[in-house]
């Protein structure tokens, strides 16, 4: 029988069932929180495949156009962590639809904007609204699954943030060469609405969390200086900065090299590259699996070392050598996250959602910040300087996960 939302009120935790692995209610669940990431990454990075598009429409250098992503990723970072804060007296189920709704019909309305700041204005509000979706998602997975399906969930959800941003950038790339790249976004956002309906109908009420009221400044204070405080998560919150950091940073200006010569590839030929990240469907369950078996630590370090790998061959020549490098680059990138995202929540004692807030606060920041310094790094020095920038920041993200094992091994994270 299933617990009603009000039994974690009345009843210890450990007396409340979480969700199986396997169930009809794990699985509910799980394509819910896939809708979910469908729509948070498809409604995010519809606009990377169009950075070209808006340097010829408006006017704007590389780098400047880089700001229609980076503003929004900045504004979500900083969504996100006051999210972190406030989700903890809201409804889990109720501030994911609110934040699924208002960014949807944000990204309608910047179909229509005719000025470039405008774009950059509803852009920025965009991720603002977005910020009620990711640790918020997070949280809910760790607070209602069972620990031993936790992996696999974090994956499929990570899997449904695939979809989205290979659909995003897919859709954006073949409508923008039919129809225009207005009419590409707002079928994005179209799409974005759709997903908002089937997520609030699928996804199980909370049975392992209520809506604390009255928790004022001392309390998150001290919750957050117990997390930095908490061995082995700050290391996490770091990862987060350079796994998306990297990954962002290389989808930015891989369509500035591709649509230049020698390739001369079209915008519907360039979103087509996106499809690999139809191999992140597939790493992201894979990979948390693997984690719950073989240990966390080990496959983050081969994630790190696919994505290091991927880099190296995109400064090939060879057109097969590129899409090989970026399939490597996406296929590490989600299999990391999958892995990191899921151990936040195990290391996280308490307000779980705040936890994954702090890694979604870096995660994010490292999107703006990599991908807008990328655009100086391209502008000065070409694809070999992209993809330097991008190299060292995975060597560094590999002394972290080795760090991170470390700790693993010795039973301490």
């Amino acid at each position: 029988m299933t617990a009603s939302p009000g039994a974690s009120r009345n009843s210890a935790p450990s007396a409340v069932p979480y969700i199986e692995r396997g169930t009809p209610e794990f699985w509910r669940a799980s394509l819910a929180l896939l809708f979910a990431g469908y729509a948070t990454f498809s409604l995010l990075y519809c606009v990377q495949p169009l950075l070209p598009a808006f340097s010829e429409t408006f006017g704007v250098s590389p780098a400047q156009s880089s700001l229609s992503l980076s503003f929004t990723t900045a504004a979500l970072a900083i969504a996100i962590f006051v999210a972190g804060f406030v989700s903890e007296g809201w409804s889990r189920r109720g501030m994911m639809t609110a934040s699924l709704c208002a960014s949807s019909l944000l990204t309608l309305a910047t179909a229509f904007v005719p000025h470039w700041h405008q774009l950059l204005v509803l852009r920025t509000l965009q991720g603002i609204a977005l910020g009620g979706v990711p640790a918020v998602a997070m949280a809910w997975l760790a607070e209602e699954m069972h620990p031993d399906g936790l992996g696999l969930s974090m994956g499929l959800y990570v899997g449904g943030t695939a979809i989205g941003g290979m659909a995003g950038r897919v859709i954006t790339g073949i409508v923008t060469d039919l129809f225009g790249w207005r009419a590409a976004v707002a079928v994005i956002g179209v799409l974005g609405l759709a997903s908002m309906f089937a997520f609030r109908s699928l996804l199980p009420p909370s049975r392992h969390f209520v809506p604390k009221s009255g928790l004022g400044f001392a309390h998150h204070r001290a919750a957050l200086l117990r997390h930095f405080a908490r061995p082995g998560l700050p290391m996490l919150f770091a990862m987060g900065f350079v796994l998306m950091g990297s990954f962002v940073t290389l989808y930015n200006y891989i369509g500035y090299r591709l649509i230049a010569p020698p390739y001369h590839m079209s915008q519907a030929a360039i979103g087509a590259i996106f499809l690999v990240y139809l191999t992140g469907v597939v790493a992201s369950p894979w990979s948390g699996r693997m984690a719950d078996t073989f240990g966390r630590g080990r496959v983050l370090i081969a994630s790190l070392a696919l994505m290091l790998t991927g880099v190296v061959l995109t400064l090939f020549a060879p057109l097969a050598a590129i899409a090989a490098g970026i399939a490597c680059l996406t296929i590490g990138f989600f299999a990391g996250h999958a892995v990191a995202s899921g151990w936040v929540g195990r290391l996280a004692r308490e307000a779980k959602g705040q936890a994954a807030a702090l890694y979604l606060l870096a995660y994010y920041l490292g999107s703006s910040v990599m991908g807008s310094i990328g655009g100086h790094f391209w502008t000065g020095a070409g694809w070999g300087g992209v993809a330097g920038l991008v190299i060292v920041l995975l060597v560094v993200g590999l002394a972290l996960a080795l760090k991170l094992r470390a700790r693993e091994r010795a039973g301490a994270a």
